[in-house]
């Protein structure tokens, strides 16, 4: 999932029950399910279907990089999550956890436009069973089984101390909403390891359960027995040795996909994805999709929003919080459409907002999510020094050309501050050596949990924003108020300068 085994730190110890989210939203007691007068399944989604029909969805517009809040105003908790569409509303569900990133609930939300978020239940919770008390619980994905008129929810389930355990775990329930009873868990067919898992039904109603394991090296495929809650058979070991996480397996037309990230800890990586004609067949070699990080991300699911008009297929990813040394329940959730040149490619560019149409189904990208910084006092542009990619190069002024250097992603991150990602490099603003210093020069570094890559922008009006750094206090500076190109940028105290302030142009 979001850490590997072999870098991840210990997890903190189990934080007391409460009965209210972190987030201060009430328990609420399990929802019961509504009488549905038909049942409809389709088994090419792989989704149910009931009678009940809500109006249809109009196109919203969702942000890229962002938190969502439900109807009540409450943060939507649904990390390493996964969908499910029942009638006309999609089902979210995802990990709920304590502060501490223990377990406390696997959550559902339900929406009709993949904006508008109503909570529905805490489907799994820490009451649930006794090894649920102490526990972490990652990335769970709900199937319905046609046949038993069962919903079925696997995880990755630990001890909620350390990653020994590598277990897969099983809940069901009559009702999408839960509650699920959890049956329990254990390591697939006895022996094998089971982390970061997706799930998948097939056309033909085969359902399969993909899982790191064997420490992360390898990538398991497995069939699901009849009634889904078991491991009929390994299919098969993909990329021995290859160390791939966070799988998420989907078919368009006759094609199957499977995406996966590297293991890297809490940090982004370059998502590569396979192809196939059978999930028990030969796959592909892996290609690269996305950036060198995914845009800040890591695959959680690959939905398929089918509607009257046309299938989009939508990235959703999560920007750990890890990464910048927060704790999991400030993550972000990166959104993108995924397209494909051919049936047997996959591409995903970076997005400002999404304008999603859930009724037509249909995805597109707003904006390209990049951003210009101009200097108020030169009118030159933020740039990295000679377009280099490489950990201290030197922050500078230049004359504004376009270039992949001087466009920036501003990402929020906890407590209100900013990373500053640089396009072409993907690495973050950054005060060398953090230092607390006058005159510290600015340069780009390998994205961190340091504090010295973490901005406040401050309005200086007119528009204009001071960059103060977190660790300092102090601004990102032009010396001497120069207006030469090339010269490299220091912090100073903020002094309301204009060498100090820039124009944020959103490209």
């Amino acid at each position: 999932m979001s850490r590997s085994f072999v870098v991840r730190p210990p997890s903190f110890g189990r934080r007391p029950h409460k009965p209210v989210s972190p987030d201060g939203r009430p328990k609420r007691p399990a929802i019961v399910r509504a009488r549905a007068l038909c049942l409809v399944v389709c088994l090419t989604a792989g989704f149910a279907a009931t009678a009940a029909a809500p109006a249809q969805a109009a196109t919203v517009t969702v942000g890229v990089g962002t938190q969502f809040t439900d109807t009540s105003g409450a943060l939507v908790h649904a990390h390493g999550g996964g969908m499910i569409k029942v009638g006309s509303y999609y089902y979210w569900f995802g990990e709920d956890r304590h502060s501490d990133g223990t377990f406390q609930y696997v959550s559902a939300w339900r929406s009709t436009d993949l904006k508008n978020w109503e909570f529905r239940s805490h489907a799994l919770s820490q009451s649930s069973a006794t090894e649920l008390a102490a526990a972490n619980i990652e990335r769970p994905k709900v199937v319905y089984n046609a046949s038993t008129g069962q919903y079925v929810m696997w995880m990755h389930k630990e001890n909620g101390t350390d990653y020994s355990e590598a277990r897969a775990a099983v809940a069901v329930s009559s009702s999408v909403e839960g509650p699920y009873t959890y049956l329990g868990s254990f390591r697939p067919l006895g022996t094998h390891m089971s982390r970061d898992i997706t799930t998948f039904v097939d056309s033909d109603g085969s359902a399969y359960m993909v899982s790191a394991a064997a420490n992360n090296a390898n990538l398991n495929v497995y069939r699901l027995t009849a009634d889904y809650t078991g491991i009929a058979s390994l299919v098969q070991v993909l990329w021995a040795g290859s160390y791939r996480e966070a799988p998420a397996l989907f078919k368009r037309g006759s094609v199957y996909f499977l995406l996966t990230s590297g293991a890297t800890g809490w940090a982004p990586n370059q998502q590569r994805y396979a192809t196939a004609t059978s999930i028990s067949g030969t796959w592909s070699s892996l290609a690269d999709v996305g950036d060198s990080t995914t845009f800040g991300s890591q695959t959680a699911y690959v939905l398929p929003v089918q509607g009257t008009s046309a299938t989009s297929y939508l990235y959703l990813g999560d920007r750990w919080a890890g990464a910048w040394g927060g704790p999991v329940v400030d993550s972000r959730y990166v959104w993108l459409p995924l397209t494909f040149p051919t049936s047997t490619s996959m591409t995903m560019a970076y997005a400002g907002t999404l304008s999603i149409d859930a009724a037509a189904g249909t995805v597109s990208a707003t904006g390209s999510g990049w951003e210009r910084l101009t200097l108020r006092h030169s009118g030159k542009c933020l740039d990295v020094r000679n377009q280099s990619t490489a950990n201290s190069a030197a922050i500078t002024q230049y004359t504004c050309n376009g270039g992949a250097n001087q466009q920036w992603r501003l990402q929020s991150i906890s407590g209100g501050y900013y990373q500053i990602v640089a396009r072409n490099s993907e690495k973050c603003l950054d005060v060398s050596s953090a230092s607390t210093a006058d005159g510290a020069a600015l340069i780009q570094y390998t994205c961190g949990s340091g504090t010295n890559q973490q901005w406040s922008l401050t309005s200086s009006g007119d528009g204009y924003v001071s960059l103060v750094a977190r660790h300092s206090g102090k601004c990102a500076d032009v010396p001497s108020s120069s207006t030469a190109n090339d010269v490299q940028l220091k912090q100073y105290p903020c002094n309301g300068g204009y060498n100090q302030q820039f124009l944020r142009t959103t490209l």
